[in-house]
């Protein structure tokens, strides 16, 4: 007896959400508020410049990638979303970034582009883990209203952070004692010689 031929079609394919991974260092970690991130963080992020070199708004001095400072391995997260779009925004919304140009303040990379210079082991860390997208924040150093980039020394920014008082120099000293331990940066080994202000682990 002939066959006869299967007339319906195949199954549709479903569409393999894409893995979005959002890179930290920082308040992230440890205050991630409404960001759309998975609630564990990897420790075996890519290596990126970062330093205590940005003066915030109420005088706390923030982590932030700078390229004069030595490499470390930065934490990551899975999005809890699969467009970046919404990945990058959620990530400004989170950093309180309220500039017109915000896009060019939150970092992303897809596969396919180049890795950024500021990340150069981005593309090949992505692939190894088998992220399609990253998000980061792509604040550079900022210090005493001092043009965007500047660098202030680890002297300027003890200075500085003795100036703070009541709940702003509060905030500042929880700012570094919290960062993730393995941000082992120069400044930071200064500030608590200087000030004592340790690592201290944080329960979420």
């Amino acid at each position: 007896m002939a066959l006869i031929p299967r007339t319906e079609k195949p199954a549709e394919q479903k569409a393999i959400p894409m893995i979005i991974a959002c890179l930290g260092w920082g308040s992230l970690i440890w205050d991630p508020r409404t960001l759309l991130v998975r609630n564990e963080w990897f420790t075996d992020g890519p290596f990126a410049s970062i330093e205590f070199t940005r003066q915030s708004s109420d005088g706390h001095i923030t982590l932030v990638i700078d390229r004069s400072a030595v490499p470390v391995r930065l934490l990551w997260a899975q999005m809890a979303t699969s467009d970046l779009a919404i990945a990058r925004e959620s990530l400004r919304d989170r950093e309180q970034i309220t500039a017109k140009e915000w896009s060019s303040l939150i970092g992303s990379w897809k596969r396919g582009d180049l890795a950024p210079d500021t990340i150069p082991a981005l593309s090949a860390w992505a692939e190894s883990r088998g992220v399609e997208a990253v998000t980061w924040t792509a604040l550079e150093p900022k210090f005493k209203g001092k043009d965007q980039g500047h660098s202030p020394s680890a002297e300027e920014v003890i200075a500085h952070l003795n100036t703070l008082a009541g709940p702003r120099r509060d905030y500042a000293k929880q700012y570094i004692e919290r960062a993730p331990r393995q941000i082992d940066t120069e400044y930071r080994r200064r500030i608590e010689a200087a000030l004592g202000w340790s690592y201290k682990h944080v329960l979420r």
